[in-house]
């Protein structure tokens, strides 16, 4: 019987880390190799200010990114286009940021439902399982996602 219970419990001790990645499908060590890429326009710096990613600032900081406003990092001059998708609910989420990456002028424009939309990323991620790694590596190194994060995000997608 204590096996048993004992087995139980290792298991639900388990399933933590598996819930709070249960927002990224991808690989994050692949996403990391891909996120080379990025770097030339793109930095990983946490609130802190210590650098996980040294890169760019042609491009915002892509910490935190799991469920944040688009076009809402402070202090970074955005394009018209992407904040007013932030401000008509573009939240970053796997879906999001994939389709985003693949082509962001289009995917701003059919987001937007306008063919005037601009995007001032030019570089496109085409191959969509490096764009799930990228977002899965940008999630791991991001601050902790609690489970109330998720059924938030979720929640915000379903309306």
């Amino acid at each position: 019987m204590n096996k048993r219970i004992a087995s139980i419990f290792a298991l639900c001790l388990g399933a933590g880390p598996l819930m709070a990645e249960g927002h990224a499908t991808g690989d994050a060590e692949a996403g990391e190799k891909v996120f080379r890429k990025c770097k030339s326009c793109h930095m990983i710096t946490d609130d802190e200010g210590n650098d996980i990613q040294k890169g760019g600032r042609t491009g915002p900081n892509l910490y935190g990114i799991y469920n944040r406003v688009a076009g809402s990092v402070e202090d970074f001059r955005y394009g018209d286009s992407i904040v007013e998708a932030g401000e008509a609910g573009l939240a970053w989420n796997e879906e999001h940021f994939v389709g985003y990456v693949a082509d962001p002028k289009g995917y701003l424009a059919e987001y937007l439902d306008t063919n005037r939309a601009k995007s001032k990323m030019s570089y496109r991620l085409r191959d969509e399982e490096d764009a799930k790694d990228v977002w899965a590596y940008l999630v791991s190194v991001g601050p902790e996602v609690t489970e109330e994060d998720m059924e938030e995000a979720e929640a915000e997608t379903t309306e």
